[in-house]
């Protein structure tokens, strides 16, 4: 965690990397109402978390991985997103980075201005705006890039200034129509050391072994289970079941090669892990809603 207000440099060293996901309070500086700061880091590498406060988080640099809950997608800068409290979350980068990895992020209470602010008529936008925050809300990029600057002149201001300018952000977050759920269902599990400690071994498990062939038994192994075990402790923590989320990692990875690279579609089918092409098209068009060469295409032109 890091509890600069300024913006900084944060060598890798600061942070050891975890197999464990973790309740991560937050800090505020003294008798301030909310926390702000900019970083750039070698890579981001915070664990799997869960903390009570909000969090609004602009990426101003880096690729890979959004985890929200118990769905992921790919990432880039410009990723504007709103996680309401308890939502599980990190950002990962995966592969060789052009630059360092780059954030801002603002961190507040519910109590923001005191019990029962949300009720007045004034904020009703945005308490509508945090009822929807629990699924994780993802700003399209449009907006996204107007806020930029916002976003990056904000950890400068007077701790006053500060307050002011965090109202007519959620007051523009709140007049957004265009706006992605990142975990429609929203997060139901309730989460235990042990069973985050799991989930998290999981997670690097796949990310390792995806362009592989995965065995429930190999997994199930790497976080002592049994088969059965695994699959009920999985698919009633995820809501979802294990294979459902491997195959939904594997065409989050297509289509970031499909995307950042100019490898041809059948060799990106084999190096994510599928084994004929037809069953490769059907899972990426089921998940992505277009074919991998209309995908490319849509990037390409955009």
């Amino acid at each position: 965690m890091y509890t600069e207000l300024k913006r900084k440099t944060v060598s890798k060293k600061v942070r050891s990397r975890s197999t464990k996901a973790y309740f991560e309070p937050i800090i505020t500086p003294d008798l301030n109402s909310f926390k702000a700061f900019a970083y750039t880091i070698d890579q981001f590498d915070a664990p799997w978390h869960y903390h009570p406060e909000y969090e609004l988080t602009y990426i101003l640099s880096s690729t890979g991985l959004r985890y929200t809950g118990n769905r992921f997608e790919t990432f880039g800068p410009g990723d504007f997103v709103l996680l309401g409290p308890n939502l599980p979350h990190c950002w990962k980068n995966i592969g060789p980075q052009k630059q360092k990895a780059g954030a801002v992020v603002i961190h507040w209470p519910a109590d923001l201005l005191g019990e029962g602010w949300l009720d007045k008529k004034e904020f009703e936008s945005v308490r509508k705006l945090f009822a929807a925050s629990p699924a994780g809300l993802k700003f399209n990029n449009r907006f996204a890039s107007k806020m930029r600057q916002q976003m990056l002149d904000f950890v400068e201001l007077s701790p006053f200034a500060k307050l002011i300018r965090l109202l007519e952000i959620l007051h523009l977050l709140a007049r957004q129509k265009d706006i992605n759920l990142l975990c429609p269902e929203g997060f139901h599990g309730k989460l235990k050391v042990d069973d985050e400690e799991r989930i998290n071994k999981i997670y690097h498990y796949v990310e390792r072994n995806y362009g592989n062939k995965i065995t429930l038994a190999k997994v199930a192994s790497n976080v002592h289970m049994g088969e059965e075990p695994f699959s009920r402790f999985f698919s009633k923590l995820m809501s979802q079941p294990f294979f459902s989320f491997v195959n939904e990692y594997r065409v989050q990875m297509a289509a970031r090669m499909l995307t950042e690279t100019s490898t041809p579609v059948s060799n990106i089918c084999f190096r994510c892990g599928y084994e004929t092409l037809p069953f490769f098209f059907r899972q990426f068009k089921k998940i992505k809603g277009c074919t991998p060469l209309q995908f490319r295409k849509k990037y390409e032109f955009s």
